[in-house]
């Protein structure tokens, strides 16, 4: 009897050994407090971030287009928009272009800094969209 205990005592004394360790571990990987919601963004407000280009097929006649995108901060939207539906609120802008000569302002500043004043801005609604948000009205203000 007093051999079957002992064993059963080693087994418990080993598994606790090896327990004890990763129990402690778990104990240190605490949660990182949860992101504030980004400043507002409202028409007129200027916004700055890394311009990038991206080709997405247009859904009218399937050709393949340029589309700029502003990756910023996150902010928030005007209501009713609000933080479309994340956590922080919105970090890539995608900057609709309305005229060909809009398309080449853009095109000489991909990969820079830039900053743009908004006069219309929504959340994305569209399937397919790359950006969390959408500028359909804007303005190049500042080169960097």
């Amino acid at each position: 009897m007093t051999k079957l205990f002992a064993t059963r005592w080693a087994l418990v004394a080993t598994m606790m050994l090896l327990v004890t360790p990763a129990m402690s571990a778990q104990q240190g990987d605490e949660m990182p407090p949860p992101s504030k919601p980004g400043k507002p963004i409202n028409t007129g407000d200027v916004l700055s971030g890394e311009l990038n280009a991206m080709k997405v097929r247009d859904v009218r006649n399937g050709k393949r287009v340029a589309t700029y995108q502003i990756t910023s901060e996150p902010r928030r939207l005007p209501p009713p928009n609000g933080l479309c539906n994340l956590e922080t609120g919105p970090e890539t802008f995608q900057l609709v272009t309305s005229t060909d000569a809009q398309a080449a302002q853009l095109k000489s500043f991909v990969g820079k800094e830039i900053s743009v004043k908004v006069d219309e801005i929504a959340c994305a609604s569209d399937a397919g969209q790359m950006s969390e948000a959408v500028i359909t009205k804007w303005s190049l203000i500042k080169k960097q």
